[in-house]
């Protein structure tokens, strides 16, 4: 993104952001089709926090305010630095983000990932891991019952935790079924994760001493495309499907599962937040925050 279209985007943020307050269904909080919002997460206060997947820039806006901050800025990264996963964990005063940079000259076109963090109050930088290899992807991140952090690498069919209060993390599964792993959450202590390439569902079985198992791969009643952001809420997972522009609930039973369809027609939504009675959902396609209702 250039910086003339950088600054597109906070303007046309400002311009709608005082609809933020009380927001209902619908309601369009960034609203610029080269913003590529990738991911997004709800701060204490209400506050929304939004990554672009084409500048190197982190963007908040805050509860009734009219204008959206530049809240990190990563410019200094290397050219193309973007940013996935966004993660706001209150209980430690933390934002956890996934920041790519493509290395120069490769092809097919490599990239370095750091997992980071920062104070989410002021944006202050705290933790930087770079993921392990030649080339990576840090997608996204769950904290688990054990306050660890897990990180999903796509392209390296892996997953990483991060001890609390640790600065490095480590291996937790390498696994051919994770090549293409995205979406992770917990589900009721229960460990889950998607597949955006092979449109699958794992559940990662962890015995009682923190291990993790073979995935089990649960049967859904309908097929899900592109399977992104995932996050757990009401008992239910809720999946941004960016190949169908949906967003679905998945109601797990055991190795099954059922699907309902509770949004469509967004252009390539790659995730979703609860926060309350509201999804919120980050439509890359058409470079929008939008929110709608939570099922009841």
């Amino acid at each position: 993104m250039s910086i003339l279209n950088a600054r597109r985007l906070v303007a046309l943020a400002a311009l709608v952001a005082g609809f933020a307050h009380g927001a209902s269904a619908a309601d369009i909080l960034i609203a610029d089709a080269k913003s590529q919002p990738e991911s997004l997460t709800v701060a204490p206060g209400g506050v929304l926090i939004v990554g672009s997947a084409s500048s190197p820039f982190v963007y908040k806006v805050r509860s009734g305010s009219t204008t959206a901050e530049k809240f990190v800025d990563a410019s200094a990264e290397g050219a193309g630095t973007f940013f996935f996963g966004m993660l706001a964990d209150a209980s430690t005063n933390t934002l956890w983000t996934c920041q790519l940079t493509p290395v120069p000259d490769t092809k097919p076109v490599q990239r370095h990932t750091a997992l980071r963090s920062f104070d989410l109050e002021n944006g202050a930088p705290k933790i930087r891991w770079n993921l392990p290899g030649d080339s990576n992807t840090c997608n996204d991140f769950a904290i688990g019952p054990d306050k660890a952090l897990y990180i999903t690498d796509t392209t390296n069919s892996k997953i990483y935790r991060l001890p609390a209060g640790a600065s490095t993390a480590e291996l937790f599964l390498e696994h051919r079924a994770l090549y293409g792993i995205d979406g992770i959450t917990f589900l009721n202590g229960t460990l889950y994760v998607n597949n955006v390439f092979s449109n699958n569902l794992y559940r990662i079985p962890v015995d009682a001493a923190g291990k993790a198992g073979e995935p089990v791969d649960i049967w859904m009643d309908q097929p899900i495309k592109g399977p992104d952001g995932m996050r757990a809420a009401n008992g239910k997972l809720l999946v941004a499907e960016n190949g169908s522009g949906k967003i679905s609930v998945i109601t797990v039973n055991g190795d099954k599962a059922s699907v309902t369809v509770i949004k469509e027609g967004l252009k390539t939504p790659t995730a979703v937040e609860p926060a309350g009675d509201t999804i919120w959902i980050a439509e890359r396609g058409a470079g929008k925050a939008v929110s709608i209702p939570m099922p009841k």
